[in-house]
């Protein structure tokens, strides 16, 4: 699929719904895309880029307001779902516990699940999150996506490096993964992320 039609394709999204329980989410059939990462990674940026879509997923100056799985439907046979942020909103402890939690059986359980997008600050990458989630992928036999996020905070060779240096690590795990150099307000990397996210899609 051409560059063009991709972004007609993710163009389509649309807010479905938001729900604390992952068995009430819609009828686990189809396929979905998940997205992952630290709460202040860029998560809802990088998706409201993909779908070009300026307000489609909650963005806040405060990181950790994504607290719900948040479906957004591509067609009726398709979602991505944006997962809740984690590891840095102030939040209670027992809070932050309640959302790993949720991650956890929603990974583990949801068979319409094709992979899982795992976004990750490029000048922080992999943080010990973003390796639970690599494994994750790994027990589930689920490929993934890496988006290096915020790569405008960085010249294009530190950033080409911090990207040999993560698949080099990556190869480890032994999980097949696409590693994308993104930034959402630079909108670079988006045309080879919304290829990676609909390979995961289609499967």
């Amino acid at each position: 699929m051409n560059p063009a039609d991709l972004a007609r394709r993710f163009r389509r999204a649309a807010f479905l719904m938001s729900t604390p329980d992952h068995t009430k989410l819609p009828g686990d059939a189809g396929a979905e895309v998940a997205f992952a990462g630290r709460s202040n990674a860029g998560k809802s940026s990088a998706i409201n880029a993909i779908c070009d879509q300026g307000g489609l997923a909650r963005t806040s100056k405060t990181p950790g307001r994504t607290q719900h799985l948040v479906a957004f439907a591509l067609s009726e046979t398709e979602r991505l779902i944006d997962l809740p942020g984690y590891g840095y909103a102030r939040v209670p402890m027992a809070v932050k516990q309640a959302w790993h939690a949720l991650i956890d059986r929603y990974v583990r359980e949801r068979q319409s699940l094709k992979g899982i997008v795992v976004v990750s600050d490029i000048r922080h990458a992999l943080t010990d999150f973003d390796r639970q989630m690599l494994e994750y992928c790994q027990f589930r036999g689920l490929r993934c996506v890496l988006l290096l996020s915020k790569s405008d905070k960085l010249n294009r060779g530190p950033a080409m490096e911090v990207r040999r240096k993560v698949l080099a690590e990556i190869a480890e795990l032994g999980v097949p993964t696409t590693a994308v150099v993104f930034s959402a307000q630079g909108k670079s990397g988006v045309d080879e992320a919304r290829a990676a996210v609909a390979a995961l899609l289609d499967g």
